[in-house]
């Protein structure tokens, strides 16, 4: 089991609808998701830790592409992966189904489901974070995971991802189309009180372009839900949607040969598990592992 202490909750977003899409069963992983998991996969080549175990968190959403680079970047290493839900875990055991032959030469790597507390040196969470309707919560469980010395590795949307839509949705005077996402900065406080340290932030804007109101609309019903807590209650009809395709015109950019253009700002984070500190409280406590690690590294734990 983890430990954990809920935080407040991210003021705009419904966590109601967060746990619904965070339990879709996608059928295919996002491409965009695939795209940001690719670029942040390439960011490996600069870490000389090269983990013996590793947890890929929700790869279903995260991208199944982006996981087999990953199992090819690291062959020997043990993977644990971890889905919200039993249906999702099916699609990702399906999906990342071992051959028959490594099974029985018992040279399969890879399990489903959460490691021992501390074990994991490596854990990878892409495009999940955003979504979270407790995410101080959620990096205190990825701190549990992992061991002293043990790095995160995640990436999120940032506060610019499709300001062009929510300023098309305010000229027409509707609800948000998206609820509001957190500032790097403010995520590399979070990791902080997560216990992480030496985070390290970085962003990048992509720019997404589409020839008509449709393929942007059928895009984005794969890439995501509006998760805000005042957007619409009911079912809008055809007419709202034909108002809804007049009104994304207004997104066309001149430069791009009249294609619909929308922003993504992408975050990506990197943090370290540092040896815990232990401070002397009415109520303190540390994982066994953790403890193990203080005493290995102490004048305690040594043998003489």
């Amino acid at each position: 089991m983890f430990e954990s202490h809920s935080s407040e909750s991210p003021p705009t977003l419904d966590p109601v609808a967060s746990a619904r899409w965070t339990a879709w069963p996608h059928a295919a992983s996002p491409w965009l998701n695939e795209e940001i998991g690719r670029r942040m996969e390439d960011r490996l080549q600069w870490i000389r830790l090269q983990p013996t175990s590793w947890v890929d968190w929700a790869p279903v959403s995260g991208g199944l592409q982006t996981h087999a680079k990953l199992r090819a970047r690291y062959p020997q290493a043990q993977c644990y992966v971890i889905e919200p839900t039993s249906e999702r875990e099916g699609l990702a055991r399906q999906a990342l189904q071992t051959p028959w032959w490594k099974r029985w030469l018992k040279s399969n790597t890879m399990s489903f489901g959460a490691p021992a507390a501390g074990r994991a040196d490596m854990l990878w969470a892409n495009m999940a974070l955003h979504n979270s309707a407790d995410p101080q919560a959620l990096l205190q469980k990825w701190h549990q995971l992992l061991a002293v010395d043990g790095f995160l590795m995640f990436s999120c949307l940032g506060p610019d991802t499709l300001r062009e839509l929510q300023d098309v949705y305010q000229s027409q005077g509707w609800s948000p189309a998206c609820h509001a996402f957190t500032d790097m900065h403010d995520w590399g406080d979070m990791l902080v009180q997560a216990g992480f340290a030496e985070p390290v932030m970085d962003m990048e804007r992509i720019t997404l372009t589409y020839a008509t109101p449709e393929s942007l609309l059928a895009e984005f019903r794969a890439l995501g839900r509006n998760l805000h807590r005042d957007r619409s209650a009911g079912m809008r009809g055809k007419q709202w949607l034909a108002q809804l395709k007049s009104a994304l015109l207004l997104l066309a950019k001149p430069q791009q040969d009249g294609r619909l253009s929308l922003t993504v700002e992408v975050i990506y984070g990197h943090a370290l598990k540092p040896l815990p500190r232990l401070k002397v409280q009415q109520h303190s406590s540390v994982s066994l592992q953790d403890m193990r690690t203080l005493l290995g590294q102490s004048p305690i734990g040594r043998s003489v």
